[in-house]
């Protein structure tokens, strides 16, 4: 799996990107919102990715920020909304503003976004409910370093939702490494 990516950027044609990592171009398909925040042509970038394999074709996505990613990788979970879909909605809105729509059950909110009409903008807000909306609706997640993403995403992989995975996050020391971290998180949730 590519999680990250880093190199020179090389080519720029909304909303697909060109790294040039030590020689290998990589086309990256990125939202708007990662778009407009790129460095200029010739100059250093670091991507977050998510690569997704289809039948037809190895697909690499790539986010400024983890909150974009995890937001991502939420939004290709639900039935009916493919990765376009999902790249679509995070041009549209800031994954902040998905979660308070989330949180407030906005559906018009998200209608507003091209391709997302009654149903499915109804679908995301069911599907996100206390996923995504309440962790960062409540500044529950935000992440200080790699490690406590690292922690945070094998807590959700267990299992946990994002806000107690949040919640134990927190209870951590700082500077705690993945493997003490997860056992400490794991102690603390089974209280």
């Amino acid at each position: 799996m590519i999680g990250k990516l880093t190199g020179t950027l090389a080519a720029k044609n909304p909303p697909e990107v060109l790294v040039d990592c030590a020689g290998v171009g990589y086309e990256v398909l990125v939202p708007m919102s990662t778009f407009y925040n790129l460095p200029a042509l010739g100059e250093k970038v670091s991507l977050l990715t998510h690569l997704i394999v289809r039948e037809d074709a190895h697909l690499l996505y790539g986010f400024a920020t983890n909150d974009e990613r995890a937001g991502f990788k939420q939004l290709v979970k639900i039935s009916g909304v493919g990765p376009r879909t999902a790249l679509s909605i995070l041009s549209g809105m800031s994954v902040a503003d998905i979660a308070q729509s989330v949180a407030k059950q906005d559906a018009a909110r998200l209608t507003k976004i091209p391709g997302i009409g009654k149903k499915t903008a109804e679908r995301l807000l069911l599907e996100l409910k206390g996923k995504l909306g309440d962790a960062l609706a409540t500044g529950g997640t935000s992440v200080a370093n790699d490690n406590q993403s690292d922690i945070l995403q094998a807590l959700v992989a267990l299992g946990y939702s994002d806000r107690d995975a949040g919640l134990a996050l927190k209870a951590l020391p700082a500077d705690v490494g993945v493997s003490e971290g997860i056992k400490l998180a794991l102690k603390a949730l089974a209280k």
